[in-house]
């Protein structure tokens, strides 16, 4: 059974490892984390989940403005050019066992993920801290790496820390300097469908990851060191309104459009615009509402698929039926 939070929670105080974490409303990239732990000290991570043709599995963990350049990666796999690509969406629930925006080297503790390679960005060690998400993204801890090894050599996984922006020469006589790193084990599963425009859509929701790799997260301000007991915070964005699309809640779904709809059309209803347009007011309304609402309701309805697809998944994978 996969673990949970509150499970791999538990762990990691077995373990004695310090950290902190902060709740807050599901997240799906960066960018959105950001707004509500980037102000806490600490360096945020983006987290790539990959395969390669042989059906062998990788977790890259690296700073936001880390280059993760995919087909030079490849070859110093020693997988060929573009022989990495995205991992398809139904891999995540299959071998790491968390929905799409958790991706985390954390998830590793699960028994099915454990022949999965996991490489780490070497510019996480000069953070003080940096944030994770603990298999569930209405979450972030922030650990240092100290902790981070601790962890990974508890399930026994050598911390691999390279320098995922070099591009050294690889030939015949030079093979690619990370092959030593690659998987002993094919994982093949049931892959329906899997085209690009597939592969496409799960790296937007496990980041908005490599395209935004020049804007960088880390966060400077110096954190405040964290207690062997963790800190439950919960946190609120900052200078950033905040939703009250929290969950997946069809009421409060259509509350949010309603309410940036009339706001919006209100807005615009002045003896101006009656004087200036008269009867062709209500076309002008609509365009209106239209040009400036249409990216936001989009926003919003995927924020709530997303949102329904991850306690959907959560629900699934820890339900217990009762035994008869």
């Amino acid at each position: 059974m996969a673990y949970s939070k509150e499970q791999l929670l538990a762990r990691l105080q077995e373990l004695q490892i310090e950290f902190s974490k902060y709740e807050h409303p599901v997240v799906m990239t960066v960018e959105e984390q950001a707004k509500y732990v980037g102000n806490k000290g600490g360096a945020l991570t983006k987290n790539l989940f990959l395969k390669d043709k042989k059906h062998r599995y990788y977790i890259v963990s690296a700073l936001p403005h880390t280059k993760v350049d995919l087909k030079v990666l490849a070859l110093r796999l020693g997988v060929g050019k573009g022989g990495l690509r995205m991992a398809p969406d139904n891999t995540l629930g299959e071998i790491l066992q968390v929905p799409p925006g958790c991706v985390t080297p954390f998830a590793l503790v699960n028994e099915t993920a454990r022949n999965v390679s996991l490489l780490l960005d070497q510019g996480l060690k000069t953070q003080e801290c940096c944030f994770f998400h603990p298999l569930s993204n209405d979450m972030s801890i922030s650990l240092n790496t100290h902790g981070l090894d601790k962890f990974l050599k508890s399930i026994e996984k050598e911390p691999i820390y390279v320098d995922l922006e070099a591009n050294p020469q690889v030939g015949k006589d030079q093979p690619g300097d990370l092959a030593a790193f690659v998987p002993s084990t094919s994982m093949v599963l049931p892959d329906p469908q899997e085209n690009e425009s597939s592969s496409q859509t799960l790296a937007g929701n496990q980041v908005s990851a490599v395209s935004a790799d020049s804007k960088s997260m880390a966060v400077k301000a110096k954190a405040d060191k964290p207690s062997s007991t963790s800190k439950n915070v919960k946190v609120q964005p900052a200078n950033v309104a905040k939703s009250s699309l929290c969950s997946a809640d069809i009421e409060k779904f259509v509350d949010e459009i309603l309410e940036k709809t009339s706001t919006l059309f209100l807005s615009e209803i002045t003896e101006d615009s009656i004087k200036q347009h008269g009867e062709k007011l209500g076309d002008v309304l609509a365009n209106s509402i239209r040009k400036h609402l249409t990216s936001d309701l989009r926003n919003l309805a995927t924020i709530f698929k997303n949102t329904a697809y991850t306690e959907g998944f959560f629900a699934g994978t820890h339900h217990q039926p009762k035994r008869l």
